[in-house]
């Protein structure tokens, strides 16, 4: 890679950070090209150098963040554990990248919804079909081997348990004292084993 392009793609990753602070807290709508500008030193003039508008900064964000998180749960190896291992290993990667990313993990959660039906996000919506269709499959086989009860539907339990891993983002800190690996623990807890006491 030469210098230049290698100077572009630090200036292109600074913008996208910064418009994920932006997006986060104020949403893609209400997020000026010019702020975004403002937060890497550049007028909106040179901004469209790097990106040509404030909609492929957007979908570059947002693409770019699930082409990642489906690259982590691939390495995960996944299919080559057992049904509670798979799901405990599918919630550590997905809390790993909400602490690691929580800016993108809120802009997807609040702002996909409304845009993937948008012709720029094709990619981002086959995408988000595969990593779906991973934890789709972990349940099934937790269903297959009697990890999981079977009268609950596969999409209701998938719904409540991702909701519950990535929406922590907006409330745990990032604080030594309640670790990640401990909050996954506790999530599988929660899921697998459920909270009410057995008798003795």
């Amino acid at each position: 890679m030469t210098t230049e392009k290698a100077a572009v793609n630090g200036r292109r990753a600074d913008i996208l950070a910064a418009a994920a602070a932006l997006f986060a807290t104020r949403g893609i709508e209400a997020t000026s090209v010019r702020e975004i500008g403002e937060r890497v030193g550049l007028n909106p003039g040179a901004l469209y150098h790097y990106f040509p508008s404030k909609s492929a900064i957007a979908r570059d964000l947002i693409t770019g963040y699930l082409s990642d998180l489906l690259a982590d749960y691939r390495a995960a190896g996944l299919d080559g554990l057992e049904p509670r291992a798979r799901l405990k290993a599918i919630v550590d990667v997905s809390l790993a990248t909400g602490a690691a990313r929580p800016d993108e993990t809120k802009i997807y959660h609040a702002e996909f919804p409304n845009l993937r039906r948008m012709r720029d996000y094709e990619h981002a919506r086959d995408v988000t079909d595969e990593i779906q269709s991973i934890w789709l499959a972990a349940i099934e086989a937790g269903k297959d081997d009697g990890t999981l009860r079977r009268d609950v539907p596969t999409k209701v339990f998938h719904r409540f348990l991702r909701d519950a891993v990535w929406f922590s983002v907006y409330w745990r800190k990032d604080d030594e004292s309640y670790p990640l690996d401990e909050l996954s623990d506790h999530c599988l807890a929660v899921f697998l084993d459920g909270m009410a006491n057995r008798p003795s």
